[in-house]
């Protein structure tokens, strides 16, 4: 029997992208914020060289912004801009779950499909922070699993958008419509049915834009 290994630990400025990753997508820096690198070095307990580098991923891919004589703020939610956020997601998330449904392990449609599962559960208790966990347990499985390195990179960038629009809105948003469409995407790759999956791929990008249409319309 092969030996099982451990994954490889996080380099330093991963996790530093990740924890400040977090911080943005649920609010707790809101758009709009000057970036301190002293307080994140503090909140991440991490050093400054590792969370000078996730800062700067972070401006190349529009999360933060380098203003004249502000210095480094938390990009603004731009509502019109947000469609076409998910209009690009939508392409590469067809393409992920169509990979995923095709190249997934047994033990990975199994994780996928548990974590939708737990999408469903949080949201029928109407707990958010449960809810986003799950989901984004969720992507990093279904990640994993598509085995599409470009396409990820691509589109995580834009998943942290849309949590973010996501937090800043959550009041105009129906959890148990979203769960449902991640479950639907879940068991298409869970069962390696490509057009399954891709279905539900396209179905929950249909509610994330009805999501957006409403806050833009209020």
């Amino acid at each position: 029997m092969l030996a099982q290994h451990a994954p490889p630990k996080l380099r330093a400025a991963d996790q530093a992208y990740e924890a400040i990753e977090e911080l943005l997508s649920t609010l707790r820096l809101e758009p709009g914020t000057p970036i301190v690198e002293a307080e994140l070095v503090e909140l991440t307990q991490l050093g400054r060289t590792p969370v000078r580098e996730a800062l700067l991923r972070m401006v190349s891919i529009g999360l933060i912004q380098q203003q004249p004589r502000r210095g480094l703020v938390v990009s603004n939610i731009d509502l019109a801009e947000h469609l076409d956020v998910i209009q690009t997601r939508r392409v590469l998330e067809r393409l992920i779950a169509a990979c995923s449904a095709r190249r997934a392990t047994t033990a990975q449609r199994q994780e996928i499909l548990h974590r939708a599962e737990a999408m469903m559960e949080a949201a029928a208790q109407g707990n958010l922070d449960t809810y986003m966990q799950a989901d984004h347990a969720l992507d990093v499985i279904n990640h994993k699993a598509s085995q599409n390195a470009s396409a990820v990179q691509c589109v995580l960038p834009l998943i942290v958008k849309c949590r973010r629009f996501w937090y800043a809105y959550q009041h105009e948003g129906e959890i148990t419509e979203g769960a449902r469409h991640h479950l639907a995407l879940a068991k298409g790759i869970a069962t390696a049915n490509e057009a399954a999956a891709m279905l539900g791929a396209d179905q929950l990008m249909d509610y994330l834009e009805k999501f957006a249409r409403r806050v833009i319309n209020n």
